[in-house]
């Protein structure tokens, strides 16, 4: 008692005042995020759990019940270490429905707001023991250096300054379901601060008090033995209740819930925490004993009580502030995170429930100073509750009320996780029985004079003359769990209530129904929002949820208005709680009620099970591979395929009909059939018509394809969902090829036509050739053999035209190097341009024939002809009006090398590496069959050759140049003397 309330007003005062300035560190970014968002940060803002009962709290109960102070460590850390089984999947409820407290918890599993209301209720009645606890050890500590007869005005300082950090830095956020890397940043470094006082107290009650570990050890063997026998060691029953209470204090006290769940953190950081947080809470129990044997050596238990040995260690002002700053470092932390968590609390389940917010001028400011106006009050509850309460009671029976209370919420939780069977009923009957009796039991008699009353029902009088908070735990909790258990099956549940438990339980897999919206666009949602938030918080949430989703406002499908209207639901819930979010949404987002029977919304339990297969085991695991595994085959079957549901709503649409139709499944999936673009709408619902469309004509972006569509019904039963499923398939290139078979027998027709016709043309054109000759012979008028001249030059030329066509109507039998003989590839040239110039087309095109007349090249006239008449038409093609086609060649060794080169527009590296493959073609569909180029590329292979394509040949800017080699040797094995089969 050796400083002044000045001193320790500056000393606590220094404290608060690095806490503001290492926040102002980390908003400012003079701390990188590399730092603030590193996984130790969140372990060590965990620790807020080690509040000032761990600092003096456990120093009370290690001295009354041994080592049983253990418990309070081993509770939590038993609750970390099956974080996979139990806070991983609270973890992903509040993550996907952004819930940022308990009550946020039960209104949304128990769908109801006054759940909420109730276990908010609970949860400040509970909490306010252990307030007035921080404030006590507050004034407690002060009153311990100073001897002031009255801390409580300086707690009330410190308390308010607390608060002002709390409202400054705990607000910054519309949502509350929001990371707050300066609190976790500020709460980490208050577990520092009283890790390392906590730690540096034990080393001086270990080597200045004692005189190390071999003195600690006589002293407990001598005098050291009459104090450890004075300590009642802690029953069995005691020690694994407390167990129980510590355990549930991990999951359900409002400041642990909402650092372990609200903050928006990985699961990897959680389960990273299920190990590093009980190191933690380990190094922080260790100094405990050693400060309890060193203060008992000293004899200050008898002089300050056993909470505060640690400011009896040493006289010395940096020793007592050391035991001061430690507590004010867990207070603290306390105070803020549980203002913080039991403002939202109260703001979401009270406050909004009594008073909804209507088109509020700016919701946003108007929530955040409700906030701030809460944590001053809760702060101020905390303090006077310890003026007017705490006061008269020790640390224990404070902390004990506080988490007795808290507790009855644990079977309310864990039914939540496991038992889809629970009801509101049941949780809010059980809830009541157990807080009644804790409230008679454990935290009326903290504000009389008057004795607890504790119920002891028939059949368990052993409990009598055990300690009250034992049995009120063991009675309120028994009578809590068998009335939730009795009312829920005597009660019916709702069907919001089964949707909620399957939410909720572990490893189920949400089933929200398929239902339409009024809505008709994400951009209509706004309209209707601002009557409940205002025009400006309406436009920013629906465009935070579309960005979210990563959907476009005016797209219309039904199941993306579905997912943004859960997303808003959502987002609103994280900014004023899930039953007021609820309300708000299902007001003026309401779905249109058909008469026809909702279905589940089977694309969504698809991306739920894609989410969550790594987290699945066992059979589940085993069906869920059997699932992904049916599901790519119809994904990846090369045929297009398409699924509706009963509502013709779209439910699959996989790569093959994709590609067929350029459309990306994401894109369409859950889109109405009458809404799919055009020409997808209309041809699917004639395929709802009939069960089979043949070839049907369909423009496309590529041309016009002719598709087939088979449709199946899927009829639907109490187990299975009904449907149609539709095959689409390609069929075009089988109708080309069919057109081009039938064009091919025409031109057969006529092939044999002119053949006959030729024949036919041809004994009178030889008649006509013979009397021309005689004339010459009969006569020697000069004007009479002009004539006959004239006439037999004529006569010729019908025979060369005949010929050409009868020879290249006998042409296109493939030949295996039979039959080969020398011939002149200029003259091939000459008679493919004398018949293309027949066809009359291509007139506009000039033509020149570069090759000389004395190359040959060994092998089949009319086949080397075909190939010259396909190479000049498609280059004809290619061409425009005016343009020059060149034929040339020029010996290259034993080859001849023949081009054909034109000025057309050139082709595409795509195409051109896939020419010689059937079917083929630059041109629009029905004028090139794509089987042209394969024929020549046929030929050349059976006379030994090669061909290559230059587009656009070297040294020109457009243009396609082919290139052929030739050989102009007779191979080895070919013979010329067989006869020819056409004779």
């Amino acid at each position: 008692m050796n400083s002044s309330l000045a001193s320790v007003f500056a000393l606590g005062t220094s404290y608060l005042l690095l806490m503001f300035l290492c926040a102002l560190a980390v908003e400012r970014g003079w701390i990188g995020r590399r730092i603030t968002r590193h996984p130790a940060v969140y372990t060590l803002a965990l620790g807020v759990y080690a509040s000032a009962w761990a600092i003096y709290g456990s120093l009370e109960l290690a001295a009354s019940e041994g080592y049983g102070y253990l418990a309070y460590y081993l509770g939590v850390a038993g609750a970390f270490l099956l974080a996979p089984v139990l806070l991983v999947p609270i973890q992903r409820m509040t993550h996907t429905y952004q819930l940022s407290s308990l009550a946020d918890l039960f209104a949304f599993r128990f769908r109801s707001r006054w759940v909420g209301t109730l276990v908010t209720i609970i949860s400040l009645l509970a909490v306010l023991p252990l307030l007035a606890l921080q404030v006590q050890t507050l004034g407690d500590a002060i009153y311990l250096m100073t001897g002031a007869a009255s801390p409580a005005l300086l707690a009330l300082a410190f308390s308010a300054l607390i608060a002002l950090f709390a409202m400054l830095f705990g607000t910054r956020h519309r949502h509350q379901h929001a990371r707050h890397d300066t609190l976790l940043a500020v709460i980490a470094f208050t577990s520092i601060i009283k890790l390392g006082a906590m730690l540096a107290l034990g080393g001086i009650a270990l080597f200045v008090v004692f005189d190390g570990p071999a003195d600690l050890q006589l002293w407990l063997d001598g005098p050291g033995q009459a104090y450890q026998a004075g300590v009642a060691q802690p029953d069995p029953a005691h020690w694994r209740t407390l167990l129980l209470l510590f355990f549930a204090a991990a999951l359900l006290m409002p400041h642990i819930f909402h650092i372990t769940f609200a903050e928006t953190l990985s699961r990897h950081t959680l389960l990273q925490a299920s190990w590093s947080l009980p190191l933690f809470l380990l190094l922080m129990a260790l100094p405990v004993p050693l400060i309890l044997w060193a203060g008992q050596r000293l004899g200050s238990d008898q002089l300050i009580g056993s909470a505060y040995l640690a400011f009896g260690l040493s006289d010395a002002f940096w020793v007592q502030a050391l035991a001061f700053i430690a507590g004010l470092a867990a207070t603290s932390a306390t105070m803020v995170i549980i203002a913080l968590a039991l403002s939202g609390m109260i703001l979401n389940h009270v406050l909004l429930v009594a008073h909804p917010p209507e088109a509020q001028p700016n919701l946003y400011r108007w929530l955040r100073w409700l906030r701030r106006g809460l944590i001053a009050m809760v702060i101020l509850s905390g303090w006077l509750f310890y003026q007017t309460v705490g006061v008269n009671h020790d640390l224990t029976t404070l902390g004990l009320a506080a988490f007795v209370g808290m507790a009855q919420c644990l079977p309310g939780l864990l039914a939540l996780l496991y038992w889809p069977g629970a009801n509101r009923k049941g949780m809010v009957s059980g809830l009541a029985v157990g807080t009644l009796i804790w409230l008679v039991g454990l935290w009326l008699p903290l504000l009389t004079d008057l004795p607890a009353l504790v119920l002891i029902p028939p059949g368990l009088e052993m409990l009598a003359g055990e300690p009250d908070w034992y049995v009120v735990t063991l009675v309120s909790l028994a009578a809590n769990i068998l009335t939730f258990i009795i009312v829920s099956l005597a009660t019916h549940t709702s069907p919001g209530e089964r949707a909620a438990a399957e939410a909720c339980s572990v490893d189920a897999v949400i089933r929200p129904k398929r239902l339409p919206l009024l809505a008709a666009t994400g951009e209509e949602f706004k309209l209707p929002l601002a009557r409940a938030l205002g025009d400006e918080v309406a436009e920013r949430e629906v465009e935070r949820a579309l960005t979210d989703l990563g959907l476009s406002p005016l797209d219309g499908r039904p199941y993306a208005l579905r997912r943004l209207r859960d997303r808003i639901q959502a987002n609103l819930s994280g900014l004023m709680g899930p039953s007021v979010a609820q309300d708000i949404v299902d007001r003026y987002l309401p779905y249109r009620r058909g008469s026809q029977e909702p279905t589940d919304d089977i694309h969504f339990v698809e991306s739920r099970l894609e989410a969550y297969r790594s987290r699945l085991t066992g059979l589940a695991r085993e069906l869920d591979g059997l699932r992904r595994y049916h599901r790519r085959i119809l994904t990846r079957l090369p045929v297009g395929l398409c699924a509706f549901g009963v509502d013709d709503e779209l439910l699959m649409w996989n790569d093959a009909l994709a590609e067929l139709s350029g459309i990306d499944g994401n894109s369409v999936v859950g889109a109405r059939r009458d809404s799919l673009p055009t020409p997808w709408g209309e041809l699917l619902s004639r395929a709802e018509q009939d069960d089979h469309l043949y070839k049907q004509a369909v423009d496309l972006e590529d041309g016009t394809r002719y598709l087939t569509l088979h449709r199946a019904e899927l009829k639907a039963d109490d187990d299975v969902r009904g449907g149609t499923v539709i095959l689409i398939e390609d069929h075009s290139e089988m109708k080309w090829l069919e057109d081009e078979l039938v064009h091919a027998a025409r031109l057969a027709s006529i092939g044999q036509l002119a053949a006959g016709v030729a024949h036919e043309i041809g004994n009178p054109i030889t008649g006509i050739s013979s009397l021309a000759q005689n004339l010459r012979y009969d006569t020697s008028d000069p004007d009479v053999l002009e004539t006959a001249a004239q006439i037999q030059q004529l006569t010729d030329r019908v025979s060369r035209i005949v010929g050409s066509l009868v020879g290249f109507a006998h042409g296109g039998r493939h030949i295996s190097g039979t039959g080969f003989a020398p011939v002149s590839i200029a003259a091939v040239t000459d008679e493919a341009l004398h018949l293309l110039q027949l066809a009359r087309s291509g007139e506009d095109v000039r033509y020149h024939n570069f090759c000389p007349v004395e190359l040959e090249t060994i092998g089949d006239a009319q086949r080397l002809q075909q190939v010259m008449i396909n190479l000049l038409s498609n280059a004809r093609d290619a061409s425009e009006a005016g343009g020059n086609i060149v034929i040339a060649a020029e010996p290259e060794g034993s080859l001849l090398k023949v081009t054909v080169t034109d000025e057309g527009e050139g082709l595409d590296a795509r195409v051109r590496d896939h020419l010689f493959e059937p079917f083929t073609t630059t041109k629009p569909p029905g004028e090139g069959t794509g089987l042209g180029l394969p024929l020549v590329y046929s030929i050349i292979a059976e006379h030994h050759g090669r061909i290559e394509i230059e587009s656009p040949p070297p040294g020109h800017e457009r243009g396609t140049r082919i290139c052929l080699w030739l050989p102009t040797e007779r191979q080895d094995g070919e013979e010329t003397n067989e006869q020819d089969s056409d004779r």
